[in-house]
């Protein structure tokens, strides 16, 4: 179940949702005359989402890059960086 709260409590209660936020790794909602506003979270939390999304990013890339034969064997890759580090 999402936490809401009213936009009043950034104000009155900001040190209770920044604890919420850290105890429990999950937003709090926060509304605006009755209607949804903002999503808070701890700073953690946004930058395991934001490392989600571009895992994803590369996930599709790499599944795209194989639709288009943009592949080749690992065996081979590895040979490459072998050899660069070699030189």
């Amino acid at each position: 179940m999402p936490t809401i709260r009213p936009s009043a409590d950034l104000r009155n209660s900001y040190n209770e949702i920044s604890e919420f936020c850290h105890t429990y790794s999950e937003p709090v909602f926060i509304t605006k005359n009755g209607k949804g506003d903002l999503a808070v979270m701890s700073i953690d939390m946004y930058e395991q989402l934001c490392g989600k999304l571009e895992l994803y990013r590369l996930i599709e890339q790499g599944l795209e890059d194989e639709c288009q034969g943009k592949i080749r064997p690992l065996s081979e890759a590895i040979s490459d960086i072998r050899k660069g580090i070699n030189n």
